[in-house]
């Protein structure tokens, strides 16, 4: 076949503006665009991060745009996005925060930090899962979908970090310092989702 059939339904933003493609290499052309844009922005905002002197683990903005990425792209290519970030930091590029005790590279997934950069894509995976039954749409289902991703995360980052210090001290260092001002980012991100599907409808009007 040379088209991508149109759907009716598109399940994520991504399928919603890559609805009209006449050309499946166009369609998958977007499609891998996408993906390397995702994984470029989670590494951009790595760089926007604010160590913090009682943790090993820096304040960044990176779970909000991996969560909001997976939305957009769906599970499968959101996972993806998140699994390309890490290969690329994994070969030796500077796409992790900065970090005085640890280089760039495998070293950092072996860090303090390693447990939340390996959650990326299971969490990416989930939201876009939840995105593409429709959970993106409205405000309060777009803040449920990424607060499960962002349990992923934390989960991911506090288990890593207990088999090293322990529950109570992985909470402490892990979790309670960054869990308020991640609930906010996910409230205020919520808005994000909604909109890009309200504004693409006016425009398929």
């Amino acid at each position: 076949m040379t088209s991508r059939p149109i759907v009716s339904h598109a399940s994520t933003i991504l399928d919603q503006v890559t609805t009209r493609a006449g050309s499946a290499n166009v369609w998958t052309g977007v499609q891998a665009l996408s993906v390397v844009f995702v994984a470029a922005l989670t590494a951009a905002a790595a760089q926007v991060s604010f160590p913090l002197p009682f943790t090993p683990v820096p304040f960044t903005v990176q779970p909000m745009i991996v969560l909001i990425g997976a939305a957009a792209l769906g599970s499968r290519l959101g996972a993806l996005s998140q699994i390309l970030y890490l290969t690329l930091g994994l070969a030796g590029l500077p796409v992790f925060a900065f970090s005085p005790e640890l280089p760039q590279g495998f070293l950092r997934l072996m860090g303090p930090t390693g447990g939340y950069l390996m959650a990326y894509p299971l969490a990416a995976f989930v939201t876009g899962l939840l995105a593409e039954r429709g959970f993106d749409r409205r405000y309060l289902t777009s803040i449920l979908a990424m607060a499960v991703g962002l349990t992923v995360i934390f989960a991911g980052g506090v288990l890593w970090l207990a088999n090293g210090i322990g529950v109570s001290a992985a909470l402490a260092v892990g979790l309670y310092p960054f869990v308020l001002v991640d609930v906010i980012k996910i409230v205020a991100a919520g808005l994000v989702l909604p909109s890009a599907w309200k504004f693409l409808s006016t425009k398929a009007l």
